[in-house]
């Protein structure tokens, strides 16, 4: 803990070298100063500290030692029987962890249960969208966020990506589920394991020589900044290409989506005073953080290979031609995006999702009748489905675990 907090002081010491080591590491343009004000966060006040130099005080301390031990493997093999938010967590943890999960599973004293009931219907009747935007597009964008493809790489989950998806996919089917934040749902329990993960992260990945020398002078990952920039690549993405696509949403599904994701935000151990109160300040805070850090790296164009692939490849017998998957995944998050990822030019299958996408939505909505979808729409409507069975079951056989060992190299 003395050496954590000591590497903390230097750290702060030195953000002004960092993040002109940064700027000149990263293709992506350098980071801009903090200005986003705490007055427009869920808690309605806060230090204003750059979340830069913030991580996880309590978690991260916690975990570090528990690998230390040689805790993990038992922990893992416990953890693996809790599976419901109303379970009581399992007997044998080390009595440390167990105090920090109980505390770490309880719901913020401002959710609002009415609101998460809204969003769970929302989840439902836009499940298709949602869907396609949190999985396709975040995933793309993840991959183009220098620091998260680095970090996703360099991790004991960059060896196996068919597992990393699986692994990740287990958080965003628990949030899309029905019964999300209901007491037979699983969402506290796939955010607490994997708030356990990003503690782990912390611990680890400074000893990987790969990452250190990819880092850009960052000295400790996923810090509260990182957290909030992979958050912008979700709800924050999601609900502005929901409104570009014109889907119908009512004021109260606006509000209770972001909700949802709110507290989910709070259940992943980012401070209530970075969480956007509105969308208007979602929107600010994105436009600050997330937006500057977007660029190529070349292990951010290997993941994004290794991702298309799997989608080509395993979601249905006959696969998904992968030129299809291409345009579609370049559809999504725009050709700067696209380019960086390294994602082919298919000219056709462009052309053919640019023209009959927004009349599928169109469709949906009952905006228009069948006649007015093209033929070729049904093609990229079946892509788009194969992709969201293949996106929420993969998750269903894997369970996120607390690495204990970097990717090897």
């Amino acid at each position: 803990m003395e050496e954590l907090s000591r590497r903390r002081m230097l750290l702060a010491g030195g953000a002004l070298g960092a993040l002109g080591a940064l700027g000149m590491a990263s293709p992506a343009r350098a980071r801009t100063l903090w200005t986003w004000s705490p007055s427009g966060s869920v808690a309605g006040s806060g230090a204003g500290t750059d979340p830069e130099w913030v991580w996880d005080e309590e978690a991260d301390p916690l975990l570090a030692a528990v690998i230390d031990r040689g805790d993990v493997p038992k922990v893992n093999q416990l953890l693996r029987s809790w599976t419901r938010n109303d379970q009581p967590l399992p007997d044998g943890l080390p009595p440390d962890l167990r105090d920090f999960m109980e505390r770490a599973r309880r719901l913020p004293s401002w959710a609002d249960a009415r609101k998460l009931e809204v969003a769970a219907g929302f989840n439902e009747t836009r499940g298709i969208y949602l869907n396609l935007l949190n999985g396709v597009g975040g995933g793309m964008l993840s991959t183009a966020i220098p620091r998260e493809a680095r970090a996703v790489y360099y991790s004991k989950g960059g060896a196996d990506m068919e597992d990393r998806v699986a692994k990740t996919s287990r958080l965003g089917f628990a949030i899309g589920d029905l019964n999300a934040y209901r007491p037979d749902g699983k969402v506290i329990v796939e955010a607490v394991k994997t708030r356990l993960v990003h503690a782990a992260v912390r611990h680890l990945l400074p000893k990987s020589p790969g990452w250190s020398q990819t880092s850009g002078g960052q000295t400790i990952p996923i810090s509260q900044s990182d957290m909030l920039v992979t958050w912008h690549s979700l709800p924050t993405y999601t609900m502005r290409k929901l409104i570009e696509w014109k889907v119908p949403i009512t004021p109260a599904e606006s509000a209770a989506y972001l909700h949802l994701w709110q507290v989910t935000a709070h259940m992943l151990g980012i401070r209530d005073e970075y969480i956007p109160a509105t969308w208007d300040e979602a929107d600010a805070q994105s436009r600050q953080i997330l937006d500057p850090v977007l660029g190529p790296t070349r292990e951010g164009v290997e993941l994004t290979d290794i991702l298309l692939g799997q989608l080509a490849e395993q979601t249905s017998p006959g696969g998904i031609d992968r030129p299809l998957v291409n345009a579609l995944a370049r559809y999504l998050v725009g050709d700067r995006v696209a380019d960086w990822d390294g994602i082919p030019r298919e000219p056709f299958w462009e052309k053919a999702i640019a023209a009959a996408w927004p009349k599928l939505v169109a469709f949906r909505e009952k905006l228009i009748p069948l006649p007015l979808v093209p033929p070729l729409a049904w093609t990229i409507d079946e892509a788009a489905r194969q992709y969201i069975m293949f996106y929420l079951t993969k998750g269903r056989g894997t369970q996120i675990e607390i690495p204990d060992t970097n990717r090897p190299s």
